[in-house]
């Protein structure tokens, strides 16, 4: 084994030379000297970069921008490593972990370790500097920021990579921590807006996770525009948390492809509500109408959508809800293939679905889609 080192200030066992203040500073973890040159040659252009490898003692010496991670997440004394470092982690703005395996319960564990982003597959340049790109800070927002910590948002990711682990491993479903997070971006909403979460979750997340984030605040906020009740809301957010866990089944490179699904993946895709529903249906804490939800929310009142080709009053409410917001979120996510749809524009898109969502549902989620 080589001996353990640290890079800081791009000079090898310089252990106090600081990183220069004019550029942002980030720190690389990694599991080998190996891949964290690597990473550490691919930030040294634009930012003031500090690296240690996970076998060494903590060294970290001030407080980073953003802190990288390359590590086998199925070995657990990289794990063991990573979590001796928690408190520093939290405290950075951005914690990308970049995983090599690109499996659900790699990328899972990954957020569990409190990943704001994961990066799936070989290092990519591209993406990497674009994930620690400065965001663009609306000045309405920095007061809000710098007293409200993303809590809800880690909760909440936390709960989802929770939940693709257990359909993965067949582990135990915390229904309860996932409801808990559900509650806690209704909170969140309804004390910061609905525009505030959506800015939040795209910065931080991308790909299936982020698609659930948003799915459930856009519901969260969909319900209390409508004035729903307490009960009501918990099963909307709920299903909002749990309508797409069936797409733990479905590899990583259909979910994420960047281009048009062909024949055979659009039938893999269209699997995932009855696996969700197969998963959950023998959880005693998992109510009729949040099975429902996670059976249905891709049928149309016209009869055209999935599974089960229901139509009309064969779809209830909450279901309703869950497929208007659905759609709308998938299309303003963020990815790094394509421009996050505007707001006005996605709305337009929901408004031409005729008949197959409920015109005064659709009318009615106006003010949610582009002022709220």
């Amino acid at each position: 084994m080589q001996n353990a080192r640290t890079i800081t200030g791009y000079v090898k066992g310089d252990r106090h030379r600081a990183a220069p203040s004019a550029r942002p500073f980030v720190h690389v973890l990694a599991d080998c000297s190996d891949k964290l040159s690597r990473i550490c040659a691919v930030l040294e252009q634009r930012f003031a970069v500090a690296g240690e490898r996970l076998d060494a003692e903590a060294k970290l010496s001030q407080m980073p921008y953003a802190i990288v991670i390359r590590a086998e997440l199925r070995d657990v004394d990289n794990i063991a490593a990573i979590k001796k470092r928690s408190a520093r982690l939290a405290k950075a703005t951005k914690r990308i972990f970049l995983v090599e395996q690109p499996s659900h319960v790699c990328v899972s564990q990954a957020y569990a370790l409190g990943a704001t982003l994961v990066l799936p597959g070989p290092l990519n340049k591209i993406r990497l500097l674009a994930a620690l790109a400065e965001p663009a800070e609306p000045a309405a927002d920095s007061a809000s920021c710098s007293t409200q910590p993303d809590n809800a948002v880690e909760t909440a990711a936390t709960a989802i990579a929770s939940m693709f682990t257990a359909v993965t491993m067949g582990e135990p479903l915390d229904v309860d921590g996932t409801k808990d997070a559900g509650r806690r971006i209704a909170d969140r909403i309804t004390e910061h807006g609905l525009s505030e979460w959506l800015t939040t979750v795209r910065r931080h997340h991308e790909g299936t996770y982020q698609h659930c984030l948003l799915v459930t605040g856009v519901a969260i906020d969909f319900g209390l525009s409508l004035g729903v009740g307490r009960a009501d809301l918990e099963r909307l957010y709920s299903a909002a948390m749990f309508h797409d866990i069936g797409k733990a089944r479905i590899p990583l490179a259909i979910l994420d492809k960047p281009g048009r699904l062909d024949d055979a993946e659009r039938a893999m895709i269209e699997t995932h509500p009855v696996a969700g529903y197969d998963f959950l249906k023998d959880h005693e804490k998992i109510s009729p109408e949040i099975l429902d939800a996670v059976r249905h929310h891709h049928e149309y009142l016209d009869g055209s959508g999935y599974p089960d080709a229901l139509a009309g009053h064969s779809i209830n409410d909450i279901v309703r809800i869950l497929t208007i917001s659905d759609i709308f979120a998938a299309l303003i996510e963020h990815r790094h293939y394509k421009p996050t749809m505007p707001r006005t524009e996605a709305y337009n898109i929901v408004c031409a679905m005729t008949g197959k969502l409920e015109k005064a549902l659709v009318a009615s989620f106006k003010e949610v889609a582009l002022t709220r």
